[in-house]
């Protein structure tokens, strides 16, 4: 692909300190108090992810709008572009979110919903990719991550819809949430302009026969596909 750029936004941290001070301002922009749009209600519900290849210092983006009723795609695009960032615990999001924010720029529908393979409040600094994100588009985004990063959860129930609260000390940051009978859970964390309940109840909308919601698994084949052709 030929869309790879060659700068990055104006202002654009690239330091540790810089990222994390610009976490710390963003950060109190998260609304939390928001249901969020109803979980049964029709939906354009967009998945994005990326994948990088290291050695070229590349991030491929995908964004794929579903219809939440259906998991029909409706429309799907990409975009490719430099690693916005070194890689550093806690800061993932200032590596891909240039690259991100340009697949989603490139949607003609408007999302109702953005699920991130990632973190939202399930974050050290309360501010993963779901919230960032959601700060900077103003749209409801959650996060759907494999794992449960550094805070501790009891299993949930052997059954699909089960869950138990994802911990940090007394905090709930999430929920692992299991999608499918006897398979390990997702865990599920706000991002913005939705509530962790209606969060989990998209989730479970989303997911048709598989651990991962479609949003994710579309969008992780197809950014890795346009990674390839790049």
């Amino acid at each position: 692909m030929s869309d790879i750029p060659g700068e990055l936004p104006p202002d654009w941290p690239t330091t540790e300190a810089e990222a994390r001070a610009v976490q710390d301002a963003l950060r109190e922009s998260v609304v939390r108090d928001e249901a969020g749009p109803p979980p049964g209600a029709p939906l354009v519900a967009v998945g994005v992810d990326v994948a990088y290849d290291d050695e070229r210092d590349v991030v491929a983006a995908a964004a794929v709008a579903l219809d939440a009723d259906t998991c029909e795609v409706l429309e799907e695009t990409t975009a490719v572009g430099r690693v916005a960032f070194p890689y550093v615990p806690g800061l993932l999001a200032f590596r891909e979110i240039p690259t991100v924010l340009a697949a989603l720029g490139r949607l003609e529908r408007t999302p109702g919903l953005v699920v991130c393979d990632g973190y939202g409040l399930a974050h050290p600094r309360r501010f993963g990719l779901a919230s960032h994100l959601g700060v900077l588009t103003g749209l409801p985004t959650i996060g759907v991550a494999k794992n449960p990063f550094a805070f501790r959860h009891e299993p949930p129930g052997p059954r699909r819809g089960d869950s138990s609260p994802l911990l940090d000390g007394d905090e709930e940051v999430g929920r692992a949430l299991r999608t499918r009978d006897g398979v390990k859970p997702v865990f599920v964390s706000v991002g913005h302009r939705v509530s962790l309940d209606g969060a989990c109840a998209h989730v479970l909308r989303l997911t048709r026969g598989y651990r991962l919601p479609e949003t994710t698994r579309r969008a992780d084949a197809l950014c890795r596909a346009a990674l390839k052709r790049s």
